[in-house]
């Protein structure tokens, strides 16, 4: 599914996260648009933070949808060197979590990763 910051912002001051790992990137590449869940809205209109396993089945989320990339991620190793609208979706991910992104995964073996920050370093 899509990535769900709903979620992710609870768990991160719950837990007390201080940064996250995005991983998979590369598997957006090609994309027309990405979305990211940002609210559950309920059968009655309204907006909530499902608080249990069982309020995912009431509830319907609620998707912003961004522009998606054409472009390989695959093996990028620099932030800057990503497509402009996978930089934006990245942002957008630590705005609506409240949380920076440390770590991005842009393919499946071990060093096509973009480290940002440290995770030990933090």
């Amino acid at each position: 599914g899509w990535f769900d910051a709903v979620a992710v912002r609870q768990a991160a001051r719950v837990n007390s996260i201080s940064g996250l790992c995005l991983t998979k990137l590369d598997v957006l590449d090609g994309l027309e648009q990405v979305n990211i869940c940002t609210a559950y809205q309920s059968c009655d209109g309204g907006t909530l933070a499902p608080l249990s396993a069982d309020d995912y089945e009431q509830l319907q989320p609620v998707y912003e949808t961004l522009p998606g990339w054409s472009e390989s991620t695959v093996g990028i190793k620099r932030v800057e060197d990503l497509p402009a609208n996978a930089r934006a979706y990245i942002v957008r991910i630590e705005e609506l979590t409240g949380v920076p992104i440390d770590i991005i995964s842009t393919g499946p073996d071990r060093v096509e990763t973009i480290v940002l920050r440290h995770p030990f370093e933090a």
